[in-house]
């Protein structure tokens, strides 16, 4: 067999696993709009969107995801606020400052930190943060938003460190050495030079962040409280769309309203992750194309 030959039947196969992939996405997505646009003919879809009352056994039901998406949207965001500085933060000193013999300490305990199963936080989040945030700050229960945003944070940071650590990896050291003669400190290096020219693949880091603590089920099944309501601090019980579906499939009838209702909400959540992955793809581009004018 020619070199050629090899290359072309690599080349196949490779494409045979793509086009593999893409067959059992597009069976993934058929069979999940199939199952979950019949609900709309007994709902109207802006009611089923913008509705805040989920009572399936109800006479007749309600099936408004209003509460369980701004509950999704709440935790992601929170939990985003925790997990973009730790994550970001611990990857410059990772990359940057850190002498070897931590950067060898600290690698390990990260890739721990994300192959944890994610019951195992949950766990964590009801049995040892839940009573913290009861006791300390008065509450009828621990478990709500802050808890599960705290949770998530920890499944989102080894996602944002390690895409960003690779990002600042990356970058150049021909651009850290002209800094550094033009007479910048290595602070001012790293301010300037190093996370700006990072800066699409710490942009694509915080994006993979969020999804998977939007994406995420088991922990914001067991600490977020399961309150399908509209929250009104961050001390308040909500259910996130994927703690719904989880909670609620094995009970609903199969092809009922409650069945069909629960597939158009894993709609709303695919097409959520879609965009929150288009966005990522957008921003990176153009941060990508500004840092490369800018240096």
């Amino acid at each position: 067999m020619t070199r050629t030959t090899k290359e072309l039947a690599i080349k196949r196969l490779f494409l045979f696993f793509a086009l593999l992939s893409l067959f059992i996405l597009g069976i993934i997505i058929i069979f999940l709009f199939y199952e979950g646009l019949p609900i709309f003919q007994a709902i109207s879809p802006l009611d089923f969107l913008f509705g805040v009352e989920w009572y399936p056994t109800y006479d007749p039901p309600n099936f408004g995801i209003g509460a369980l998406i701004i509950g999704s949207f709440v935790v992601t965001v929170f939990s985003t606020i925790i997990a973009v500085p730790l994550g970001v933060l611990s990857a410059v000193y990772i990359a940057e400052i850190a002498p070897l013999f931590v950067k060898e300490l600290f690698k390990p305990v990260i890739e721990l930190l994300a192959g944890l199963p994610s019951v195992v936080l949950g766990f964590f989040g009801m049995a040892i943060l839940a009573p913290w945030l009861q006791e300390t700050f008065d509450l009828p229960t621990g478990l709500n938003i802050l808890n599960a945003s705290i949770m998530l944070a920890f499944m989102a940071v080894p996602t944002i460190c390690s895409i960003s650590e690779d990002a600042l990896y990356s970058v150049p050291k021909e651009f850290k050495e002209a800094s550094y003669a033009l007479g910048a400190t290595k602070y001012e290096t790293i301010a300037r030079v190093t996370m700006p020219a990072a800066l699409s693949g710490i942009t694509t880091a915080v994006i993979l962040g969020m999804a998977r603590a939007i994406g995420e089920t088991m922990v914001v099944l067991m600490v977020a409280g399961g309150a399908t309501a509209v929250p009104e601090s961050i001390f308040d019980s909500v259910r996130p769309m994927p703690a719904s579906i989880a909670a609620e499939m094995a009970e609903a009838p199969f092809r009922s309203q409650h069945y069909h209702a629960l597939f158009a909400t894993g709609i709303v959540l695919f097409l959520l992750s879609l965009g929150f992955n288009l966005v990522a793809d957008y921003i990176s581009n153009r941060f990508k194309e500004v840092g490369s004018a800018t240096l």
